[in-house]
């Protein structure tokens, strides 16, 4: 059975190297780069991959479909660029296809996070299943900017589960959740304001605490030690930044123009 690899990048030279070369064992790697000012297409190149230059950027899911497109295997891998297929999950991907070449299923694959060089077990980010293993033609990313989610083509695809994780190096240091957390929280608020949803400042407030507690105690967040509460913590100022960026996208449209009159 034939594979191919959808990655979208921008800025991303640091993670391409490691992350193409744990996917030796696909047949194809497309990578949809969009304005990076290093130089990620040179190493996606280098290390095989087939790179198509984005004109634009219409929001996470829009672009992955992108990368859907440019794909010509039997079987498609949607993988980012901060994520590594361990050599025992891409025994297990292969498998897979093996088993079922008729199709009519696609994989989740369970997540494993790390976090300032620490694998976070708890805190709602362990288990992470993600639907990222799929044949090709059979599911398209939904239109969302941001948080996007794989949506099946045919209702009877079965979906079933790998064992074996994906490696997710997202946070490698404050800096990065620091730069991820604006971008989502900007590209969140944009999506929620374009649908015409209103929110407060006390909404932004009772999420921030919610996701802390929810994080922390009932996830379980406390058995991560250190790293467990500022995680929780984190996500909490997430929580309260995407909702005090919507707030102050609602501002903006009830502004009164100072130069009318009443």
């Amino acid at each position: 059975m034939s594979l191919s690899v959808a990655i979208i990048a921008r800025d991303e030279a640091a993670n391409l190297g490691a992350c193409i070369q744990a996917l030796a064992f696909a047949q194809e790697i497309v990578v949809v780069e969009f304005a990076s000012v290093d130089n990620t297409a040179d190493v996606a190149r280098a290390h095989g991959a087939v790179v198509v230059h984005s004109e634009d950027w219409p929001g996470f899911g829009l672009q992955k479909n992108r990368a859907l497109d440019c794909c010509s295997k039997e079987w498609v891998l949607s993988v980012d660029a901060d994520e590594r297929v361990c050599a025992p999950l891409a025994r297990e991907i292969e498998s897979m296809m093996a088993a079922y070449p008729q199709g009519g299923v696609a994989f989740e694959i369970p997540r494993l996070t790390q976090f300032c060089g620490v694998w976070i077990r708890h805190c709602g980010w362990t288990p992470d299943y993600v639907l990222r293993l799929f044949q090709r033609g059979e599911a398209r990313f939904s239109n969302d900017l941001v948080h996007e989610k794989l949506l099946l083509a045919n209702v009877h695809t079965k979906v079933l589960r790998l064992k074996t994780p994906l490696l997710h190096y997202s946070y490698p240091t404050p800096a990065h959740y620091w730069k991820k957390l604006q971008r989502y929280s900007q590209d969140w608020a944009a999506q929620k304001h374009a649908e015409g949803k209103k929110t407060t400042i006390w909404r932004a407030a009772l999420s921030a605490i919610t996701a802390f507690f929810r994080s922390y105690l009932f996830r379980l967040g406390f058995l991560d030690g250190s790293m467990g509460f500022a995680v929780c913590t984190m996500q909490a100022q997430a929580a309260f930044g995407k909702y005090f960026e919507l707030v102050c996208l609602n501002q903006q449209d009830e502004q009164p123009d100072p130069f009318k009159h009443p």
